[in-house]
């Protein structure tokens, strides 16, 4: 851990991606603490203070209702960062044994799991998710399965492409002459080899899972009001520039702060475990 730390620091983009992703960890758990109006992320009204700008009482602004933006947005981190990690932690081991087994098996049942696995991937991921959420109901569960269900399939090419270069690898071959069972062999002597590039790749889609669920709030078919979500508040505050400028810029900004971090501290993780681009 301590190495890690040491090397990430000495990349000063890495260090950055590290310390934003902190920010928005810390955000997100100390939200009830530190949230100036705690109760603005529900259904709150306050027309005396009804869209205003940025002020010493509102660091943000408010928005059309007079709730506080700079809660709403750390109470949202809350929901971003949920559904990131829930989405992750339900594709991540379906990919990753869709591919294990695909790459150590081969033949036509590596084949089939693969032309599976390539029908997900043929349909462009945000298209899937809309398409999902177009017969679910708008709900933070079903936007979870409906990022889930377009995710799972890049795991399985990222680890089957690893598994079927380790396969023919000495360590593999001298499992197979000693009659290690399959399960064995993929499990405990080829996945290990696998969890570098999964552990990278998992760095990277969290900012990626934050802008399709966002992009799902900004159509309408993700979180709904009035739980706030990144998304649905820029898209709310669409209508109203360039004039109320404030209630779409923050929350952008809090998805770019979140994304961009994610990404630096991924990168950097690569440089960290010696990832090649797969």
């Amino acid at each position: 851990m301590i190495r890690t730390l040491r090397i990430l620091s000495a990349n000063p983009m890495s260090l950055l991606g590290l310390l934003l992703v902190a920010l928005v960890v810390l955000a997100a758990v100390l939200a009830p603490l530190i949230a100036p109006f705690p109760t603005h992320n529900g259904a709150v009204v306050d027309f005396v203070y009804a869209n205003q700008g940025p002020s010493a009482r509102n660091w943000m602004g408010t928005d059309l209702v007079g709730r506080d933006i700079f809660s709403r947005i750390l109470y949202a981190y809350q929901i971003s960062l949920v559904l990131g990690v829930v989405v992750l932690a339900i594709a991540t081991p379906i990919g990753t044994i869709v591919g294990l087994l695909a790459g150590y098996l081969g033949g036509w049942a590596g084949g089939v799991l693969m032309r599976i696995t390539d029908v997900f991937l043929s349909i462009p991921p945000l298209v899937l998710a809309i398409a999902m959420m177009g017969v679910l109901e708008p709900t933070l569960t079903n936007a979870m399965l409906a990022v889930t269900a377009m995710w799972w399939p890049w795991y399985a090419r990222l680890v089957y492409n690893i598994a079927r270069s380790e396969r023919e690898e000495g360590y593999v071959l001298a499992a197979e002459v000693i009659g290690a069972s399959t399960w064995h062999i993929a499990f405990r002597e080829v996945l290990p080899n696998c969890l570098p590039a999964i552990i990278t790749k998992m760095t990277l889609d969290m900012g990626f899972v934050i802008i399709i669920a966002s992009s799902l709030s900004f159509l309408g078919l993700g979180v709904q009001p009035p739980t706030p979500d990144l998304g649905s508040m820029v898209a709310e505050g669409a209508r109203y520039l360039p004039d109320s400028w404030w209630l779409t810029v923050f929350p952008g900004l809090a998805i770019l702060i979140a994304v961009f971090g994610f990404n630096l501290l991924g990168d950097g993780l690569r440089s960290v475990l010696g990832v090649d681009e797969q």
